[in-house]
């Protein structure tokens, strides 16, 4: 019998545990979140969606603007997936390319920007419980890999369009380059 009785303690146990984790996320991470959704959005209409949608055009015509500053600020203004709406305005060649880096972009901002991508944040804390039990600080992780992020997700951007070239030429198929501001 004490065999049953110790499985079901520890299986009631895990749900308690869930249960506890759980409100301590309604008390700190998510109402974060939520406040750093209606300050982002709040900025979005400050700024003014015409002027966003402007910028997001004149991005088109340099690769670092298309696949480390455009997906950066798409990304902190609009969060995961609403970043990914801006690559409608580059020319259709540069979408695949747009899209690796924004989708990229996504994932490595978290432990900085967790309002991008919250349903990926448990996992950067979990990854940052980890850091903190070694006593390290859990915000010089976040900058690193944020930092190392930008560069990956532009050189993965970059190299898309490598791969959309090879695909198009050798599917003959012509998508333009050009853009109408």
């Amino acid at each position: 019998m004490k065999p049953i009785v110790d499985f079901a303690t520890w299986f009631i146990g895990l749900f308690q545990a869930g249960a506890k984790q759980f409100s301590s996320w309604v008390t700190s991470i998510i109402p974060l979140v939520l406040i750093m959704l209606v300050f982002m959005n709040a900025l979005i209409a400050l700024i003014g969606q015409k002027r966003m949608d402007k910028f997001a055009k004149a991005s088109s015509s340099n690769p670092f603007m298309r696949y480390l500053v455009l997906p950066f600020l798409a990304a902190f203004m609009l969060g995961n997936p609403l970043a990914h709406t801006m690559g409608r305005f580059l020319p259709e060649y540069y979408k695949p390319s747009y899209y690796a880096a924004a989708a990229q972009f996504c994932h490595t901002s978290n432990g900085v920007f967790p309002h991008i991508n919250p349903a990926e944040y448990f996992i950067w804390m979990g990854i940052a419980s980890g850091v903190q039990k070694l006593g390290l600080n859990t915000m010089d992780l976040a900058i690193r890999y944020l930092l190392v992020g930008l560069i990956m997700n532009f050189i993965g951007g970059w190299i898309t369009d490598f791969t959309t070239a090879y695909v198009c030429k050798s599917t003959g198929i012509q998508l333009s380059k050009k853009i109408d501001l």
